[in-house]
């Protein structure tokens, strides 16, 4: 027997749905009249809610330029937007020689980004530090009532976290396996989690991209690294280590990985096996160049990676996303060649179809740490992600 929907969650939904109809319209607004006729409310219903809404700071209310939509002897109509500001997320990269801090609105658009050079040390004197300049950077945003404001703060760093993102449970690249959060809600009084890198930056491709709805993210950063989308979550596995195929090992490679174990595809396959200390911008110019040195290095990269995609796509028959720093240096051509190089490697003739370069390369991983607040508050409220 079915339960009957009381007069309650009738008007929770209402409210929800007139909430995620004005959010999806952006900074264009709408009005009134538009939101009854799209979701098929009473306009006295509709202007109920939208009273409420406004009351509790969720919604804005302006009015349109153009006093003959009105059809109202010359009075102009409402419009009605979400206040980005409403909620704001903060999220935090930690790095091993510096961090690096990003404050988002609703709708994931920076607010303030701040770059801070500093060596990490696991010790308290550093997670005091670090604690204090973020908030200080809260502080500058000169947010009145930054308590209620702030949905909370989301720590990036290179290591698997557990389930519920209060413990480093692998962090082999900064020496932190162990970490809990209370190193940074002993200072700072907003909720806190931590977030693996690559689930940050896949949180972000996510956020850009709603079309999308399964990949594989390659996060081909400092280190490589990876997420498992599928049907829009990010699957971390039964014990949180999905999606580590850095540490898968090719033949013929033999060097040493920060893991312990050699031949990784993270010492073939990650910016700093490419680069070395070499800048970005100046091995990507002579490679465009047709310089000898650099070619080669960047031939041999794509001939990893390609073998990496291979397997893995024999594995997942999906997209496959090239995000991380390199992924703006990707061109056509540098994708056709891993598509012929897959091609040679696997017995299907396949198309050139799965292979996608990533939306959001800028500041994904910090935006991604400060994702689940928002996805979650927007959720509470109505908007699904």
């Amino acid at each position: 027997m079915k339960k009957s929907i009381t007069p309650g969650q009738i008007k929770q939904n209402n409210r929800n749905r007139i909430y995620e109809c004005i959010y999806r319209r952006g900074t264009k607004g709408i009005s009134q009249q538009e939101i009854s006729s799209a979701l098929n409310i009473s306009r006295p219903t509709v202007a109920y809610n939208l009273r409420e809404l406004e009351e509790d700071g969720l919604i804005i209310k302006s009015a349109l330029p153009d006093s003959n939509q009105s059809g109202q002897s010359g009075r102009k109509p409402s419009i009605w937007s979400a206040d980005s500001d409403y909620k704001i997320a903060v999220g935090v990269e930690i790095l091993i020689n510096e961090i690096k801090i990003i404050a988002i609105n609703l709708y994931g658009s920076k607010i303030k980004r701040e770059v801070i050079k500093i060596n990490f040390t696991n010790d308290e004197k550093y997670y005091k530090y670090i604690s204090e300049r973020v908030k200080n950077f809260i502080d500058s945003l000169n947010i009145h009532d930054a308590s209620r404001k702030i949905l909370g703060i989301g720590f990036a760093l290179q290591g698997l976290v557990s389930d519920d993102g209060k413990t480093v449970i692998y962090g082999e690249i900064l020496k932190c396996t162990g970490l809990k959060i209370e190193v940074f809600t002993k200072w700072l009084d907003y909720p806190c989690i931590f977030v693996h890198e690559p689930d940050g930056a896949a949180l972000s491709e996510l956020w850009v991209s709603p079309e999308l709805t399964s990949a594989i993210y390659l996060s081909l950063s400092v280190h490589l690294g990876g997420a498992v989308i599928y049907h829009r979550k990010i699957l971390n596995g039964m014990h949180r280590h999905s999606a580590t195929f850095e540490h898968i090992q090719p033949e013929g490679e033999n060097n040493l990985c920060y893991c312990g174990k050699r031949g990784c595809f993270e010492t073939v396959c990650s910016m700093s096996a490419l680069l070395g200390d070499d800048d970005p911008e100046d091995f990507f110019n002579h490679v465009r160049e047709g310089r000898v040195n650099e070619s080669k290095r960047w031939a041999k990269f794509l001939d990893y990676l390609a073998k990496l995609i291979a397997n893995l796509h024999l594995f997942i028959d999906t997209k496959y996303i090239l995000g991380g720093h390199l992924a703006p240096y990707f061109t056509e051509n540098d994708v056709k060649i891993l598509y012929d190089k897959i091609r040679e490697s696997t017995p299907f003739d396949e198309n050139d179809d799965f292979i996608l370069i990533s939306r959001m390369p800028s500041h994904n991983i910090t935006i991604g740490a400060a994702l689940p607040y928002i996805i979650n508050f927007l959720k509470d409220a109505g908007v699904s992600y």
